[in-house]
């Protein structure tokens, strides 16, 4: 049937990678098709295995294939692939980089997450932007203005931006009032240190879930354990590591 000589006959038992879960899946409004969202905050040599791993996955439970987007949030230039092609099989999606989208359609977003997203994005004035977005955050209700103010703070570790965020807080006193309070600020100020750490945690716990599957107890026992500095140099191995054993070596 082949025509091929046949050299070994190998193990036909392929490890399944279990709870495989993507960023984000929808519908269309006319019903007609499902639209994938991955995003992504460093360069994955293994993206399009994923990607194709994600269209057949979603295509078994929806009997439809997903149109499938990348947003690359990453600090690095994007040089992933935007395809995974082989003899008889061909899976391709969209690839965008957050700083090739639109700066101001996100500052003029009604919704205040995607204000909080346009952090990411290439600045034409960057402390403009800045204090667009505080300034958005400013006039949400204490309670919301203090989780917006965190997930801002967590974003903008990605592109070295907190310091600027603290110096232009200081020029708006319903921000400026939150952090120098003498029973608020300090309290505040901790929770932003330590949303910091949980989001660069959460951030490298999810992207090595992704690549090598449910992870075992004892990684997250030494993900809990490391500093700041060690989860960003964790991040750098991660790009490069072809196992749990060759990431976690040192």
């Amino acid at each position: 049937m082949t025509g091929l000589k046949i050299g070994q006959w190998l193990n036909v038992e392929l490890p399944l990678v279990t709870q495989t879960r993507v960023d984000l899946l929808a519908e269309t409004s006319d019903g007609k098709s499902l639209v994938g969202f991955e995003l992504q905050s460093c360069n994955d040599s293994l993206l399009p295995i994923r990607m194709a791993e994600y269209s057949l996955r979603v295509y078994r439970v929806h009997q439809r294939f997903p149109k499938q987007y990348v947003l690359y949030v990453g600090n690095d230039k994007l040089r992933m692939p935007r395809k995974l092609i082989g003899p008889d099989f061909s899976c391709r999606y969209k690839i965008f980089d957050i700083r090739d989208l639109d700066e101001n359609t996100l500052l003029e977003s009604p919704f205040d997450g995607e204000n909080i997203l346009a952090i990411l994005a290439k600045h034409a004035n960057r402390r403009e932007s800045v204090r667009r977005i505080l300034a958005r955050i400013a006039k949400l209700e204490s309670g919301a203005r203090g989780e917006a103010f965190r997930k801002l703070m967590i974003l903008a570790g990605l592109r070295s931006l907190r310091n600027t965020i603290l110096t232009e807080v200081k020029t708006m006193p319903i921000l400026d009032s939150m952090l120098d309070h003498n029973i608020i600020g300090p309290a505040i100020r901790q929770g932003l240190e330590q949303g910091f750490l949980q989001g660069q945690l959460d951030i490298l716990r999810r992207q090595i879930g992704k690549r090598f599957g449910t992870l075992p107890a004892w990684v997250d026992e030494r993900l809990g354990k490391l500093s700041t500095t060690e989860l960003e140099d964790l991040s750098l191995r991660f790009v490069d590591a072809k196992s749990l054993d060759e990431l976690f070596a040192r």
